[in-house]
């Protein structure tokens, strides 16, 4: 039996592995994932329109964002303005992709996003979204879909300018405390280990939706306020030989530690929701929506990584950057907006 030293030294070993062969993956890409970038909903009434919500962002200086549906106007406005994309493919849409071959998934591709944005504008597909956790049924089609855009973008000569990944909710872990125990549901691993290698072959990010401020709302005994928030007084939660004072890190980490596991560290994670509401609880407050993309946005900006992949960016994108009143659910999910319909700020946040 090894002893535990040795174990220990294994273990190590391996997850420094995982940060080199991550970063450098990140090199390699000329990496620029510190940028920050915004969601853009439009489950709401009165939204602006695609081309004010557009220069909106260009004039605060993000160059970024995440679209849920590829909306022609919205691609159009969005691309003409300098915007690189996350364009969501809808979950409804993933059943013909998986069918259709790369023939197909050109075919889709052509007519509903290419059509409205270039190809240089399209960062990532988002191949559904939290497909997992709140439609199952489409499940058995992911991966195929996924591997068919990915095919059309090839043979497009695209797949070097366009990556494809799916986004998860947080649940796909079935561990995360500490961190280092990270492990995916066993119930999800048929769907994910292929993934994983689709992501590892073509150099795309796992994507992850991750919500502390959810977390601490749900189980606030055991979740504080300040370990949600980045606050200075929050308990340090020790994991091994590193130390985290924040959810967010911890979030991140579980999911590499998770990838680990499954022989898939090098693969890097990206952040394709987080943010903080300004309403509808008692934690939502302005003043802790500011604290939380602040922080966010200054680390993401430094470069600063998490503590199990230090020095390794972690490319966000914050949610969202107006309130979207046609949300369901909770009151506070109608109040993540960043910005007011009139375009000032709802709170005081810089981008640089």
């Amino acid at each position: 039996m090894a002893t535990r030293s040795a174990m220990a030294m294994s273990l190590l070993s391996r997850v420094l592995l995982a940060v080199t062969a991550v970063a450098a993956a990140a090199a390699a890409a000329g990496d620029d994932r510190g940028k920050i970038g915004i969601c853009h909903g439009r489950v709401g009434a009165n939204l602006p329109s695609p081309e004010a919500a557009a220069a909106l962002l260009r004039q605060n200086g993000v160059t970024r964002a995440r679209l849920f549906l590829p909306d022609p106007a919205v691609l159009a406005a969005f691309a003409s303005a300098g915007i690189d994309l996350v364009v969501g493919v809808p979950n409804e849409n993933l059943t013909f992709l998986a069918s259709s071959g790369p023939d197909g998934a050109a075919r889709w591709l052509q007519s509903t996003i290419l059509a409205h944005a270039p190809a240089e504008r399209v960062r990532y597909l988002a191949a559904g979204n939290e497909v997992l956790y709140s439609n199952p049924f489409y499940a058995a089609s992911l991966v195929p879909a996924m591997r068919n855009l990915h095919a059309a973008l090839a043979a497009m000569g695209l797949d070097g300018k366009t990556k494809v990944s799916s986004a998860h909710a947080t649940s796909v872990l079935a561990a995360s405390y500490p961190p280092s125990a990270g492990a995916f549901d066993a119930a999800s691993l048929p769907v994910l280990r292929p993934m994983l290698r689709f992501l590892a072959d073509t150099g795309a990010p796992f994507m992850v939706n991750a919500y502390p401020f959810i977390s601490h709302a749900s189980d606030p005994a055991n979740v504080e306020l300040a370990y949600a928030l980045f606050g200075g007084a929050a308990a340090a939660v020790r994991d091994g030989e590193v130390e985290y004072t924040n959810l967010f890190d911890a979030t991140v980490d579980a999911v590499a530690a998770a990838m680990e596991k499954e022989g898939f560290g090098g693969v890097p994670v990206a952040v394709t929701e987080t943010g903080w509401p300004t309403a509808g609880h008692p934690a939502a407050t302005p003043e802790n929506a500011a604290a939380y993309n602040a922080e966010v946005v200054g680390r993401a900006a430094r470069g600063v990584g998490t503590p199990r992949r230090p020095g390794v960016p972690v490319e966000v994108y914050l949610f969202d950057l107006y309130d979207e009143d046609g949300k369901p659910g909770e009151e506070f999910e109608r109040h993540f907006g960043i910005f007011r319909a009139d375009g000032s700020k709802a709170y005081d946040i810089n981008f640089a």
